[in-house]
């Protein structure tokens, strides 16, 4: 079969890369030393401060998100130290499983995968650390894997109201650009992201963001390191931002990205991304009328405004229609991961999306589950059009997965 047309692209990463962002990549390679480069270089660090909200410092990194999670293990915490690692999905457990790997003494705190981060259990076992032993506490915003979005304020208030000294890192990987997300104003130390989510540029860039306590733990830890060496990466001169050969094309890139983000404006992008969630929601809970589908996330206040996790019932082959899906409608889906695997399909909706994408790849769903012979609930294109169409005319769509508005987070343009 010959396919026309572009693909959908609905995994939860990589997304869709702008054009604008590909032809700013379309350019020979340059001196990285010149003043043009590192200028536009050091704008894309600043830049990306105002991103995470915050008046720490940003690092960049040639890697994908692993590779983000292990910049602030090896700055913040010594071999032996403790670090408590609320684990909700496969990424949390993978990055539990580094820090182990890393010579730290890893506490998992094993949370129900289909509900946020219980904050309670959290307060619990900090409190009861009255040594103080925890130096960390690492928790995932949005996990991926399961599309379920945790509560950070309210981890940061209960680590203010037990009075834990313990740093607060955040994965940002999968709701930077997609979710409210504040890092100085929720006490957030450390926080991480990557290129090919959010911010719409081709995957292998990782980012952190430390704020000034961090910082100051990073000069004084004993932590062998080289490569991701925050204190040699605030040197002046641009080889070492990158710690050696700067990414040229993808630096050009990101600063595209950037751009584009800023001119729609920070909270309007939070803002498209719930909205076109919202209709993927919808659309989904018609499906779900059938039997055969439900949503994974059990609470619908915290399902990701990037992504959807859908169950299947036993007996129904996810994977056997996401093929169909992508070699016969030219629409990638995500698969299950971890205890997910062969049990459930994903949707991502996140980055440089619209209306008729989520439209398109909702209605291509249908005919590959129509293919496939999985029973799914009518009118769920319907459902999509009539919350995308409510949220034009202004009214709030009935999805009580919206629960802070992204005015109230201070989020605005650059």
């Amino acid at each position: 079969m010959t396919l026309r047309g572009r693909i959908f692209l609905a995994t939860p990463g990589p997304t869709n890369v702008p054009d604008r962002v590909l032809r700013a990549m379309h350019r020979a390679a340059e001196d990285f030393a010149a003043p043009a480069f590192s200028g536009v270089a050091r704008s894309c660090l600043d830049d990306l401060a105002k991103v995470f909200r915050t008046t720490g410092e940003v690092f960049s990194f040639i890697g994908n998100g692993h590779a983000a999670w292990e910049v602030p293990l090896v700055n913040l915490v010594e071999p032996g130290d403790t670090v408590l690692m609320p684990v909700s999905g496969r990424f949390s457990h993978y990055w539990a499983e580094m820090a182990e790997k890393l010579g730290l003494r890893t506490e998992r705190l094993e949370m129900d995968r289909r509900l946020p981060l219980d904050v309670g259990r959290i307060a619990d076992r900090l409190r009861a650390d009255t040594e103080h032993r925890i130096k960390a506490l690492l928790v995932v915003q949005t996990e991926t894997a399961t599309g379920i979005r945790s509560d950070i304020e309210a981890i940061r208030r209960a680590l203010d109201e037990v009075r834990h000294p313990a740093l607060f890192v955040v994965d940002a990987v999968a709701s930077l650009a997609v979710e409210p997300f504040a890092m100085d104003d929720w006490g957030i130390d450390c926080a991480l992201t990557a290129s090919q989510k959010g911010l719409m540029s081709t995957p292998g860039l990782c980012f952190t963001a430390f704020n000034e306590r961090a910082l100051e733990v990073a000069e004084s830890c004993r932590h062998p390191r080289r490569y991701f060496d925050i204190c040699f990466r605030r040197g002046a001169m641009s080889y070492q931002w990158f710690h050696g050969t700067p990414p040229l094309q993808q630096i050009w890139g990101l600063r595209e990205a950037l751009d584009m983000l800023f001119e729609e404006g920070l909270g309007e992008v939070v803002e498209r991304h719930r909205r076109l969630a919202d209709a993927v929601r919808a659309c989904v809970a018609r499906w779900s009328e059938a039997g055969a589908l439900s949503f994974h996330a059990m609470d619908p206040a915290s399902r990701a405004n990037g992504v959807t996790a859908i169950h299947t019932a036993p007996g129904i082959d996810p994977d056997a229609m996401r093929r169909s899906a992508r070699d016969t409608y030219s629409t990638a889906l995500g698969a299950g991961l971890g205890e997910l695997e062969g049990r459930a399909f994903r949707i991502g909706h996140l980055g440089d999306l619209n209306e008729p994408m989520i439209l398109g790849t909702l209605a291509s769903v249908e005919l590959a589950m129509r293919r496939s012979a999985i029973p799914f609930g009518r009118g769920g294109i319907e459902a999509a059009i009539e919350s995308l169409a409510l949220a034009d005319a202004g009214v709030e769509a009935m999805s009580p997965a919206r629960t802070t508005e992204p005015a109230s987070l201070g989020i605005t343009a650059a």
